[in-house]
């Protein structure tokens, strides 16, 4: 497990990719804007950047509407 935070909130997490974090937390990858440490991670890296220990994540949900 690993020590992270989340949208300003400490959270623990299984270790693995970004992409697995947020499916973790009931989320849809394609349906996120995802900053690590200040930098934001491109959609299509989400399943290749690994989360790692002391990480601080925001995570931004895009919401349809008219």
């Amino acid at each position: 497990m690993l020590n992270v935070t989340i949208n300003g909130d400490a959270k623990r997490v299984e270790s693995g990719t970004v992409a697995d974090m947020v499916r973790a937390l009931g989320l849809h990858p394609e349906k996120l804007a995802v900053e690590r440490n200040r930098a934001i991670v491109p959609r299509g890296s989400l399943d290749q950047v690994m989360v790692e220990e002391g990480d601080v994540f925001e995570i931004v949900h895009f919401v349809g509407g008219g």
